[in-house]
């Protein structure tokens, strides 16, 4: 989502001459708050999901199916509600915000979830509710689904049809893609568009590898001139898909979960151990194999995104020699991070970080240690695209405006997020970003559980799982193969290590746990699960640490059936959302092994997956036999024993 402040917009040429002033103040934003907000302790666990849900529209007569461009409509419908239920003093169960599609809608719950673990029995009944909100507003013919839509750029992928228009600098002059399938209610996600575009200085190029069918043509070059001339197209690579917008990546729906540390060094010691996991849950979660109505070499959506908002120019690209730009920058603004950020972890910082030298040393000069300095120094190497004429000059002492919008256009797998200046129930966050949307509120609130209960087993056991950063981009890169579950090795610890300290304890000197010599390769089942006379696996390390957790019946019911049902992920005994999409495609009497996916092979494929959302119809392939003991609420007996074991805990620690 990002920053959504108002007001009027700057083209890039308008943006340039502040560009310099703006990254000078959105350092001093930060050095303030940093200082300010350092000594912050004793936040408790809080956290919650976002999850993103496409609304789509069924034509049945000509069997067809689009996205419906009303998320506006229905934002301004499900907001009113907010503002009444704000006016009334009522707590809200969800709140509603804009994502890039002018067909998508965001949706998170109205409360943070707090530290109780019984807090882990609710999420899904406040999924499912959500869903419930939103379909009731709809009109005949429409659904709600928390995918990435197969046919974006298809033509007539948008309902009402709107034509790409090539000529039409605000839609980036895109041969596929509609300005109106843009969310055009917030000037933040058209802004992003032209800027990036005017940054990079062309259009953005998207090729996404084809999956090579048995009657697909080799070379696959498809025929783009209905859609463009050669100036149009001449990105486009042979033996891949051609896609020309931002709208390809961020048009595509995630699944994020944001989590409150105790204090600032809880949340930098999270975010280093919880980025090894990132590629893990991301072929865990494996869910996008289809893009413009064709079948990829691929199963999700993380380089298609990279790729859609990479606004780095030829010689930050290294193709052309270094005149007007100061780096050759090897990633786009979206990708894994770079670099960890806690002191113990620097010695496993093995990918050379570009940063300004002046940015750098003003970051020093505010008294911010090497390791968090050269993190927000090498982020400040982009330039920002989203600032309002209004609001260029700021109180650096009250706003963190200027940082945040650096800091929320540099989409890594992991965010570190410092507490906002004018909320103070608000402390030190970490997101996790990887993970790809499934298609039922069981499989999103399974996920979401699990990397919550990581971060509990982590934290609890004082484990590590760091290794090289370059490996984790490696891993990265084999997490988007397809059948990447089953078909890939993953580098990671083979054994257990762990941090003797607490977090807040540990010197820059330290290192946390043996050298990078313990890295073995192990496909996700080991990693998971465990392998025999080797790493223990993640769910068996969880379910030791709800051993030691006095969890009521109801809620270790429900945990049970979301660590069995990923432990089947793992193995590939219950298929990956992409796994199953490809089996649908292959297996459709429409399909003629071209890895065309056309409108009817959609219509059927939508078809199926709104009835397994909806539970009309249950797929054991997808998801097993598994079902939760989810309520809307927790009882009043286990609230209050839990509460009181936190209590008697926190003046043990005393």
């Amino acid at each position: 989502m990002g920053l959504l402040t108002k007001g009027s917009p700057l083209t890039w040429a308008e943006t340039i001459p502040h560009i310099e002033y703006i990254k000078k103040h959105g350092i001093k934003q930060f050095i303030n708050l940093y200082h300010r907000l350092k000594s912050r302790h004793g936040d408790q666990l809080k956290w919650g999901d976002e999850i993103e849900y496409t609304i789509i529209k069924f034509d049945h007569e000509n069997k067809k199916v689009r996205v419906s461009c009303r998320a506006e409509e229905l934002l301004n419908r499900l907001q009113a509600e907010e503002q009444v239920n704000a006016m009334l003093g009522t707590a809200n169960r969800f709140l509603w915000r804009p994502e890039f599609g002018a067909y998508m809608i965001e949706g998170t719950p109205g409360m943070p979830y707090g530290g109780l673990i019984a807090c882990f029995n609710i999420v899904e009944a406040n999924m499912k509710l959500r869903r419930e909100v939103v379909k009731k507003l709809l009109k005949k013919d429409e659904t709600c689904l928390s995918i990435s839509f197969p046919s974006l750029g298809v033509p007539g992928f948008t309902f009402p049809d709107v034509p790409a228009d090539k000529t039409n600098d605000d839609a980036a002059n895109s041969i596929f893609w509609p300005e109106q399938a843009v969310f055009l209610g917030h000037p933040r996600f058209k802004n992003l568009t032209k800027n990036i575009k005017g940054r990079r200085g062309s259009k953005v190029a998207i090729n996404v590898p084809i999956f090579k069918d048995t009657n697909t043509p080799s070379p696959y070059v498809e025929d783009l001139s209905a859609f463009g001339g050669p100036d149009d197209t001449r990105d486009a690579k042979p033996d891949h898909i051609y896609m020309d917008h931002m709208g390809f990546g961020m048009g595509c729906c995630c699944l994020q979960v944001t989590f409150q540390a105790v204090n600032v060094d809880e949340a930098r010691w999270l975010y280093d151990q919880l980025t090894p996991i990132t590629p893990i849950l991301l072929a865990l979660s494996a869910a996008t194999p289809i893009f413009r109505g064709k079948l990829s070499n691929v199963d999700s959506r993380w380089d298609i995104i990279s790729a859609s908002v990479d606004d780095r120019t030829l010689e930050e690209r290294g193709l052309e020699p270094l005149k007007n730009s100061k780096w050759v920058i090897d990633k786009s603004r979206y990708d894994s991070t770079d670099c960890y950020i806690y002191p113990c972890s620097v010695g496993y910082n093995d990918i050379p970080l570009q940063y300004d030298e002046t940015i750098y040393q003003q970051l020093i000069d505010g008294n911010i240690d090497e390791p968090l300095a050269k993190h927000i120094a090498h982020m400040f190497i982009r330039d920002p695209h989203q600032v309002f004429r209004e609001r260029i000059e700021q109180d650096d002492e009250k706003s963190s405006e200027h940082f945040e919008t650096i800091q929320s256009s540099n989409w890594m797998n992991m965010r570190f997020k410092p507490p906002p200046p004018d909320a103070p129930e608000i402390g030190w966050r970490v997101e996790f970003r990887p993970t790809e949307v499934q298609l039922t509120d069981f499989e999103n609130a399974a996920y979401c559980c699990f990397v919550v209960l990581l971060t509990r087993m982590i934290i609890s056991f004082r484990l590590t799982y760091l290794m090289p950063i370059s490996m984790v981009t490696e891993n990265m890169k084999r997490a988007q193969q397809i059948d990447a579950v089953l078909s890939q090795k993953f580098l990671f610890r083979k054994g257990l290590a762990e941090c003797k300290s607490a977090p807040e304890n540990l010197k820059g000197s330290e290192k946390c746990g043996p050298p990078s010599q313990d890295i073995e390769e192990m496909s996700i089942d080991e990693i998971i699960n465990g392998k025999k006379n080797g790493f223990p696996g993640l769910i068996s390390l969880i379910r030791q640490f709800l051993d030691s957790a006095d969890v009521d019946v109801d809620t270790r019911c429900t945990i049970s059936q979301y660590l069995n049902f990923i432990s089947k992920r793992a193995t590939g005994e219950i298929s990956t959302l992409a796994h199953w999409t490809r089996e649908f495609v292959q297996s459709h009497p429409a399909y003629k092994h071209d890895s065309d996916v056309n409108d009817t092979i959609v219509y059927d494929l939508m078809k199926k997956m709104d009835a397994i959302s909806s539970g009309e119809d249950h797929c054991d392939k997808l998801l097993g036999c598994y079902r939760s003991k989810t309520d809307h609420a927790i009882s009043a007996a286990v609230r209050k024993a839990e509460e009181h074991m936190i209590v008697s805990s926190q003046k043990r620690a005393h």
